[in-house]
């Protein structure tokens, strides 16, 4: 059972994607954007981070990168869960330190595939 950080301004995606990686057996610590998502991956030290890019503030990709340089927390794979779906989108969340980009709605198999994936 891993810790899985989740981070969407929407409450609704929350909701979806919690449900989802509840349902297989993980842990789940929420922040509702950028700011609070940066805070919550220093403070809890999730497995892993499932992170919007559209939120206001911070951005997922600012967060991203923030989370990516700080020591005690590069180390946490970052999946970007997104509705921006553009090749460039990808390619700069990567750049930003994402470990792996999916782009919403994503189906739960696909989902928590991605996750045991970057878990692994």
């Amino acid at each position: 059972m891993a810790k899985i950080l989740i981070v969407d301004d929407s409450p609704t995606e929350m909701h979806i994607l919690k449900s989802a990686v509840e349902e297989a057996g993980h842990d789940v610590v929420t922040a509702e954007n950028g700011e609070d998502g940066v805070t919550a991956a220093s403070d809890h030290k999730p497995d892993a981070i499932l992170m919007d890019v559209v939120m206001p503030g911070m951005n997922g990709f600012q967060a991203t990168r923030k989370i990516s340089k700080n020591a005690d927390t590069a180390d946490i794979p970052i999946v970007m869960v997104t509705t921006k779906d553009q090749r460039t989108d990808k390619e700069w969340g990567l750049r930003q330190g994402a470990t792996a980009y999916l782009v919403k709605p994503v189906q739960k198999k696909e989902l928590i595939e991605k996750i045991n994936e970057v878990l692994a």
